[in-house]
């Protein structure tokens, strides 16, 4: 009982210290006035002093960013009402078609991908899937014959780009700020937590913690996120919605999730650094810039802004575009219902074709062994 105690202060101490590192970084991001900074600041505190080998007790307890995955799944639940689901009814054909096309994009890059990285299709695809970051880890954990290492690599990869250089693309000149967004729902707002019903508050949060649970239980995608969405929405379109989340608790949340971004990303394990770095990178910018192309396309045909448009089709994690959303002011039920739609979309779909694929690798792989082997053997008898 003893030795339990003592490790798990010892544990607690590790996860009180790596807090603090990736608070600093978040408080430096907020004093330059960099965008989303709680969450680039404390993921980029926590990747760097990661990088050093005398530091071995960084640690990020899941159920802290699990936590953090509620609060914005409950401000983004609070952004649907009746008329945006109606909106987004009406806009599924679009989102199909526009999450086949980021999928066929990814599936092309992934081909060149391969044959000059060297390493197998399937795990390069598995690895460039947009938007799956933990369906397509456990997928990999799943299936014999994908190199675990190398599909966590790309999918943090792309995640950590689109995480840092989305926001420098929002404010940069090529998307300019007066742009008003047509809103179909409630935006979150930043209110000070005075002026808020804390009591209500607080209810709300336990009842969004309930809806996570309840979505672990269907084996919902991403649960802790998409159980408060799915839950919250039901009751704000039912006229049963509750207070709107303060900054200060909006800004935790983004430091509960950027830390433990930051604990993801491990070069060491990864072999063949000198050519797969530069092309998940490579990967990474391909994405980024087909999700812009797409964009403009997406706001010549449906009345959206340019902000909304891309951040519904950049290919990062839907909290991630959620909590940018917010800053920007953008159509947040429209951004989470594209986002959520190929969170779907990839839990449902993606799995069985890529087993398909990995099906087909290898019974190519085992004819290209039997007529290699039966070519060596003839050789060999002829030399006999």
């Amino acid at each position: 009982m003893a030795k339990l105690r003592l490790r798990t202060n010892h544990k607690t101490i590790q996860f009180l210290g790596t807090l603090v590192i990736a608070s600093i970084g978040g408080a430096i991001f907020n004093l330059i006035g960099l965008p989303i900074p709680w969450l680039l600041g404390s993921m980029t505190a926590i990747l760097i002093t990661s990088r050093f080998r005398s530091v071995q007790f960084l640690t990020w307890p899941r159920w802290f960013r699990d936590a953090g995955l509620i609060i914005v799944g409950y401000s983004i639940g609070l952004s649907f009402t009746q008329s945006s689901l109606l909106q987004m009814i009406g806009k599924l054909p679009s989102m199909l078609l526009m999450t086949l096309t980021i999928t066929i994009i990814a599936a092309i890059g992934a081909y060149f991908v391969s044959r000059l990285s060297g390493v197998d299709y399937p795990t390069v695809l598995t690895g460039s899937i947009p938007g799956g970051l933990s369906q397509m880890i456990i997928f990999a954990e799943e299936v014999k014959g994908i190199d675990i290492t190398t599909v966590t690599f790309f999918q943090v990869t792309r995640m950590l780009m689109i995480v840092i250089f989305v926001p420098l693309l929002i404010f940069s000149p090529l998307f300019p700020t007066g742009e008003s967004p047509i809103k179909s729902g409630t935006l979150l707002n930043e209110v000070p937590l005075k002026e808020l019903p804390v009591i209500l508050l607080v209810f709300f949060l336990i009842l969004s913690f309930i809806f996570a649970k309840i979505g672990k239980k269907l084996k919902l995608p991403t649960a802790y996120l998409v159980g408060p969405i799915l839950g919250t929405a039901f009751l704000n379109v039912l006229g049963l919605g509750g207070p709107a989340v303060p900054s200060s608790l909006l800004d935790l949340s983004q430091l509960m999730i950027g830390g433990y971004i930051g604990l993801l990303l491990k070069p060491e394990k990864l072999q063949n650094k000198a050519k797969i770095i530069p092309l998940a990178l490579l990967n990474g910018l391909v994405m980024v810039g087909a999700s812009i192309s797409l964009s403009f396309i997406f706001v010549h045909y449906y009345q959206f802004s340019l902000v909304t448009a891309f951040l519904s089709l950049a290919p990062g994690g839907m909290e991630q575009m959620g909590i940018i959303a917010h800053e920007v002011n953008a159509d947040l039920s429209m951004v989470t219902g594209y986002q959520l739609f190929r969170v779907f979309f990839i839990y449902f779909a993606v799995p069985p074709i890529l087993k398909w694929i990995l099906i087909q690798n290898n019974r190519r792989t085992q004819k290209q062994d039997k007529v290699s082997g039966s070519l060596s053997h003839n050789t060999q008898s002829r030399r006999g």
